[in-house]
């Protein structure tokens, strides 16, 4: 993997100054991708097959970006298959088990692209920057569907939430990909749609900035701090 040189200034609305770096990294779901499509026929999917009440799409909206253990928990919970805000282990691990094989045959078929995104990855890759995915779904999924997408060569790297032994919001999977990409954390942006990303982000003690149309639990953007907020990738450019 090829070590950046030399800092690349990236400029967005609202930032005139702009950010100095040498390498970026991105969530996927809603930063990238609007998977919600997806997360709802897998969960549905898995709930139809054992016979369990059905969720809505905004429960799944509200719900993912902390990977799967934390949403096929908070979905049994929802549906009445806890005692006291606990899920039987044993009917977890039935679930998961059922849950992996449902997205697995269908990862990529609802998502698409967000509006600018296939631009601004060009903008970075033409900048001379190394991108990386840093992603709290499972690493395989994650290449998988990037590659459907038609986006996975601009990555010189994919961590999914398997990848390390932590995974955001700890800052763990921002620290070693930096490291992997050769550059201080402090010059590795990071941009994502979530109180995840950021709190992932200022534990590594890198930049961040958000993404106005992300998931982030249901709760506004503008409330997590960040350096700055976009509405599309592409409005993020470099300049000498």
């Amino acid at each position: 993997m090829s070590i950046p040189r030399t800092s690349v200034r990236l400029t967005y609305p609202d930032c005139a100054a702009g950010l100095d770096v040498q390498a970026v990294m991105l969530d996927l779901d809603g930063t990238l991708v609007n998977t919600l499509g997806d997360f709802d026929l897998a969960l549905n999917g898995m709930l139809a097959e054992h016979q369990w009440p059905q969720v809505e799409p905004a429960f799944v909206a509200r719900t993912v970006g902390k990977g799967s253990p934390y949403l096929i928990r908070q979905t049994l919970l929802h549906v009445g298959l806890g005692h006291n805000g606990v899920v039987d282990e044993a009917l977890y691990e039935r679930a998961h088990a059922s849950y992996q094989q449902h997205y697995s045959r269908i990862n990529g078929q609802a998502s698409h692209l967000y509006a600018g995104v296939q631009q601004g990855l060009e903008q970075l890759h033409a900048a001379g920057l190394p991108l990386a995915c840093i992603t709290n779904k499972p690493t395989q999924h994650a290449r998988e569907l990037l590659q459907q997408l038609g986006v996975a060569h601009y990555f010189a790297c994919v961590h999914g939430g398997d990848y390390f032994a932590r995974r955001k919001p700890d800052p763990l999977p921002l620290l070693e990909t930096a490291r992997m990409l050769g550059c201080a954390p402090a010059q590795a942006l990071m941009v994502g749609d979530s109180v995840n990303d950021s709190e992932a982000a200022h534990g590594a003690g890198c930049p961040v900035l958000l993404m106005r149309y992300g998931y982030n639990h249901g709760e506004p953007i503008e409330g997590v701090p960040a350096q700055g907020y976009l509405h599309s990738l592409a409005e993020l450019r470099y300049g000498a």
